[in-house]
């Protein structure tokens, strides 16, 4: 298989994503398949549908795993491309492999850079995971080039009530934090959210959102418990001067003084 293209990014049938496997977007389709509509009437607030008003001329932004393969980020910064996450663990005990040099190149490029983390809530806590990724390159500093972490929740709801889910999220919410000093951004889908967590919305005053909405519409679909999203996952099919084939394409909410300042914790 080829890196980078839709052979090499398969997504789960409904199992847990085999360890190692997960990536930004692995269980979008899937999810939103699984899962069934919610049934229970439109509330026209900001917590409905869309998120609203989108920034017109966001900063743009893609996020990579080992599937994309070698990356030129000398490229990548000179098609305009201004931030980036970049796949760092699993569970407990997978690191990607090409995180390290993504995220030295990234960062020695000028392009802001974040570290994610794939969560596997059916295999430990979310405090293990949380000191896992905190401590395999998922920690952070102030030097304008390095974003807060992403936990990056999707492909089902592995088998936990909606009150186990809150209840995960949140112990790895707090363990980040603890270690350090930032807020963990949330990367998930409508559906998968709407589904595993109940439409909470007990995060929404605690970690930035990252929608995955993958849509030519002017705004993106949220999940319902937060306002507004903050990050946009907008396609899995772009492509970018850099990166060989298909990689994910996002936006960023505000302008390139915000997003400095989402890294710097001036916000």
């Amino acid at each position: 298989m080829t890196a980078g293209t839709a052979s090499a990014r398969s997504a789960p049938s409904g199992d847990p994503v085999p360890l190692g496997q997960g990536y930004a977007g692995v269980g979008y389709i899937q999810d939103g398949k699984d899962f069934k509509p919610d049934t229970r009437p439109l509330q026209l607030t900001p917590q409905g549908v869309v998120s609203p008003d989108f920034a017109s001329s966001p900063p743009p932004g893609i996020d990579v795993s080992h599937y994309q393969g070698t990356i030129n980020w000398a490229s990548v910064k000179a098609a305009g491309i201004q931030f980036a996450w970049i796949k760092d663990t699993e569970g407990t005990s997978y690191k990607d492999p090409d995180f390290n040099a993504n995220y030295l190149h990234a960062y020695n490029n000028k392009v802001i850079r974040g570290a994610y983390h794939f969560a596997r809530p059916d295999l430990s806590s979310g405090a293990t995971q949380a000191t896992y990724f905190a401590n395999n390159g998922g920690a952070w500093s102030a030097d304008n080039l390095t974003l807060p972490g992403m936990l990056d929740l999707e492909g089902g709801c592995y088998s936990k009530s909606v009150s186990a889910m809150q209840s995960w999220i949140l112990d790895f919410y707090n363990t980040y934090k603890t270690k350090t000093g930032r807020d963990v951004v949330i990367y998930t889908s409508a559906s998968w959210w709407n589904s595993c967590t109940g439409g909470w919305s007990g995060m929404s005053s605690r970690s930035p959102l990252w929608a995955a909405s993958w849509t030519s519409a002017a705004d993106p679909v949220i999940p319902n418990g937060f306002p507004y999203a903050t990050i946009w996952q907008y396609t899995d099919s772009g492509s970018v001067s850099g990166v060989s084939g298909a990689v994910d394409r996002d936006r960023f909410n505000g302008d390139h003084s915000r997003l400095v300042a989402l890294a710097n914790n001036t916000a």
